[in-house]
């Protein structure tokens, strides 16, 4: 469907620069028929350096059909046949295909949340993400050009724009920005709707540059646990689970999410009481990918965009832990380009950002104008 060249070039990529694959080692790559064409690309690839892929297919439809009739004891038995080779594997790619993004929106909460307790928190969080060497990305199709709002060969042009451009000068950009996160203290964030308080002291900040996420640009850290207050309104539509979160607002009390509303609160409300974690927030991140604009109801794609900051409710990562544990994590996002009512960041009282544009001449190079 697309230039054979630019799927080569993904592919390359991604096994040589994200996974950085070795011979010898085995690789799992997981995605849709209607990722053909990468999938092949990457087994060649992975094949010329002498690498071991294994290549799991999924399909949307009979996933559904699953979830509507999991149970406990089959979402354990998955998870027990899944976790040898989880276990086992060097490295993961994750190619995300849907041809309808909302095909598990009448799949029943208490179903998906089964699976994700006895299957995907074991398998992707405890295994996958702790191991470190994985890679999740998408595959442009006529649902994603949809939801983008734009034709199917615009949103092709755009997609491998965003995914081959040059990460590593995107890494040495934040370098500032880490330095900064990890001397800060105090933030806070104000915006319509905003106006929140927490402590990011001692926290490490991880820069995200092509290794995990495809496409990406976004360095995150981990508040305090129990010291964000106050209140933020999310601006940016959050497609969870099969459902549209438009306009969530949340209000926090010593860490705790202790009020929660959207269009769809009710089905909000059910993730945050999933477990004890799953109110307190796990990750705080900054997104400054160029070439990302505007929402496309795509979470991998909305927490790059640039001007943006984005809070997961739930599990911490360990590479900048808070201690917070959960079956749940979920990025909502918040940009303060002026088209969305704009918006500021101060660190420890000082105006780092405002508006989308970082102020500080060390952070100057994070800026659109400078990473395209």
């Amino acid at each position: 469907m697309y230039n054979d060249a630019r799927v080569d070039k993904l592919a390359k990529n991604l096994i040589e620069y994200s996974t950085q694959l070795k011979r010898g080692e085995s690789v799992i790559i997981e995605g849709t028929a209607e990722a053909r064409p990468l999938i092949i690309a990457l087994v060649k690839r992975a094949q010329e350096i002498g690498a071991y892929p294994f290549v799991r297919l999924s399909d949307d439809q009979i996933g559904r059909q699953v979830l509507m009739g999991v149970t406990e004891e089959y979402s354990k038995l998955a998870c027990k046949y899944a976790k040898p080779l989880f276990e086992d594997a060097h490295a993961y790619i994750g190619i995300g295909v849907s041809m309808n993004a909302f095909e598990t929106a009448d799949v029943p909460a208490e179903k998906k949340n089964i699976h994700t307790k006895h299957f995907g928190k074991p398998i992707h969080i405890d295994i996958r993400v702790k191991k470190g060497n994985w890679t999740i990305l998408r595959y442009p199709n006529p649902s994603m050009a949809q939801l983008a709002r734009t034709s199917v060969e615009s949103f092709a042009e755009f997609f491998f724009d965003v995914c081959n451009l040059d990460y590593a000068k995107m890494h040495r950009a934040m370098e500032p920005l880490k330095t900064l996160i990890e001397k800060t203290d105090k933030v806070r964030i104000v915006a319509p709707g905003t106006d929140l308080n927490f402590s990011i002291k001692g926290q490490k900040a991880v820069i995200c540059s092509g290794r995990h996420n495809i496409p990406d640009g976004e360095i995150f850290t981990a508040p305090v646990r129990e010291s964000v207050n106050g209140t933020i309104r999310f601006n940016i539509p959050s497609l969870h689970k099969g459902l549209v979160h438009d306009n969530v607002t949340m209000r926090f009390e010593n860490g705790r999410a202790v009020e929660a509303t959207s269009s769809n609160t009710d089905a909000l409300v059910n993730e945050l009481d999933g477990d004890e974690g799953a109110r307190y927030i796990g990750e705080f991140a900054f997104g400054v990918n160029p070439f990302i604009s505007k929402p496309m109801y795509d979470t991998l794609f909305d927490e790059k965009m640039r001007g943006s900051i984005h809070l997961a409710m739930g599990n911490c990562y360990e590479d900048a832990p808070n201690g917070n544990k959960s079956q749940l994590h979920w990025d909502i996002i918040q940009s303060h380009e002026p088209e969305f009512g704009g918006g500021e960041i101060y660190f420890d009282g000082v105006l780092i950002r405002k508006d989308g544009k970082f102020l500080i001449k060390e952070l100057l190079g994070l800026n659109p104008e400078n990473l395209a």
